[in-house]
């Protein structure tokens, strides 16, 4: 299994609005990515790698965790290309638990075993990779 973090910003999609489509059965295609490196992530990931999911912008806060339900598949909201192609993908992603106290970006950023998480490196990348380490101490970090 692989882990991620995965960037929403919550006024447009929250870790909240996940849990309830997820309580009604249903997945969320994780649309709107146009980041090549972002995309290359999501073309990586298998069925039941787990990610983070990160509120960015409002709250800057690793807040739950959730699993990869579908393989990298054409974005259903990306233009086609001159030739008539997708570019864009994206993978189906349904909630696992939320973190009992969110982990805040500073409180990341302060801890050093932290220093080479992607979060902290390459913030502007909204898919990231996040390394077995990383994930256990966030996970504890967050009260898991």
């Amino acid at each position: 299994m692989a882990y991620w973090l995965m960037k929403s910003e919550p006024d447009v999609f929250s870790f909240d609005d996940l849990v309830a489509k997820t309580a009604s059965g249903e997945a969320e295609e994780w649309h709107g990515v146009r980041n090549y490196a972002a995309r290359n992530n999501m073309r990586a990931m298998e069925i039941g790698d787990e990610a983070f999911f990160y509120h960015s912008n409002i709250g800057k806060e690793i807040v739950g965790i959730m699993k990869v339900v579908a393989r990298a598949h054409p974005d259903s909201t990306a233009d086609l290309n001159a030739k008539g192609e997708v570019v864009w993908d994206c993978v189906d992603v349904q909630s696992v638990k939320p973190f009992p106290r969110p982990v805040g970006l500073a409180e990341i950023k302060a801890t050093q075993a932290l220093s080479d998480l992607e979060l902290v490196k390459l913030s502007r990348l909204s898919v990231s990779k996040v390394s077995e380490a990383e994930w256990k101490l966030l996970c504890k970090m967050g009260g898991l």
